[in-house]
């Protein structure tokens, strides 16, 4: 499966501001069965960008507007490859409890076993796991796909009935949310389990043939993922009551929705602001490939060989501006 997606989020703001600090993390992630085949980040007004990879494998963008601004739009646009969805064992054996313990014990999952900034519990949340009875019972995939299910059939889905930064007691109160409070939900009931869970930040693409509970190309989607001996991380999606297939597309993951917000900033001014944000994504054609393009020299290349062709041993060779030039030289002659 091959995707194309465009992220478009402007902030628009009451009066003129003289800054903005931003950090983005829009890029999809190139791992497992998804490889991110392009990505584009463009700023109004323009910036330089910069980028850095965190602990758990995220590619952070980061930016400074250090000039008077009335509105900042970012426009990032990618085409993603999905390899085909091959389905998750129904159940697991019921030993898979002792797996657990024993991986958690030799691997360091410790962040994503304890409460974090929203997924923590509360008495609101105690209740819910009674009514679901959330122990260890049967096998782990059978507790998991039930919660997954609780969780879709004990709330509604309803667009703005919370904030961003909204407490879980805010849905469990009301019965009601969206992607982000179901995610965190079900990963404070799934630690308690002691089972590894985090949270994930991404897209899912529409399909003509299934109903969404959430509007395609309005915004991105979240959903969790645990850690299960001999499979991995698997992703369970409350949103939708189902686990994670190749329609899914992974952008970022973390605690909580505060490690991995889409975009998150400070601005100089007095000003309040407001956000807007759109989601396109569809399905598409695998891409042709590219035209032979430049081949970047390779480690020995910068290391070993000085750009005057002496090599660091003090013997001569073709130096790294040799190496370019051949290169270049050889996909002309393709």
């Amino acid at each position: 499966m091959y995707y194309s997606i465009q992220h478009q989020t402007k902030f628009h703001y009451s009066s003129t501001i003289s800054e903005t600090t931003m950090e983005v993390r829009l890029q999809p992630r190139t791992e497992w069965t998804q490889h991110c085949l392009t990505f584009d980040l463009e700023t109004e007004p323009r910036a330089r960008l910069f980028y850095y990879r965190d602990h758990l494998g995220n590619l952070v963008h980061h930016f400074n507007i250090p000039a008077r601004h009335d509105d900042t739009e970012l426009i990032a646009t990618s085409v993603v490859e999905v390899a085909p969805f091959l389905s998750w064992p129904d159940t697991l054996e019921k030993s898979s409890w002792d797996e657990i313990d024993a991986e958690i014990a030799r691997e360091d999952y410790w962040e994503m076993l304890m409460p974090s900034h929203y997924a923590k519990a509360s008495p609101l949340l105690v209740e819910l796991a009674a009514k679901l009875h959330v122990v260890r019972r049967e096998d782990p995939m059978t507790v998991l796909k039930e919660i997954n299910h609780g969780i879709f059939e004990g709330f509604e889905y309803t667009q703005k009935s919370t904030r961003v930064d909204s407490p879980i007691d805010d849905a469990l109160r009301n019965r009601k949310g969206v992607c982000q409070d179901f995610a965190h939900i079900m990963i404070t009931l799934v630690r308690q389990l002691r089972i590894p869970c985090r949270y994930v930040s991404g897209y899912v693409a529409p399909k003509a043939v299934e109903e969404d509970r959430t509007a395609s190309g309005t915004a991105s989607h979240a959903w969790v993922e645990a850690m299960l001996p001999g499979l991995g991380w698997v992703g369970f999606d409350p949103t939708h009551d189902r686990l994670v297939t190749d329609r899914h597309i992974r952008c970022a993951v973390g605690r909580d929705y505060l490690d991995v917000p889409p975009t998150k900033g400070v601005f100089r001014g007095k000003a309040s602001e407001q956000l807007t944000v759109n989601v396109v994504v569809r399905e598409v054609d695998q891409p042709k490939k590219p035209e032979a393009a430049f081949i970047f020299p390779t480690r020995e290349d910068w290391v070993d060989q000085t750009p005057n062709g002496e090599s660091e041993s003090g013997g001569k060779g073709p130096g790294l501006i040799d190496n370019i030039r051949r290169q270049q030289q050889q996909q002309q002659q393709q």
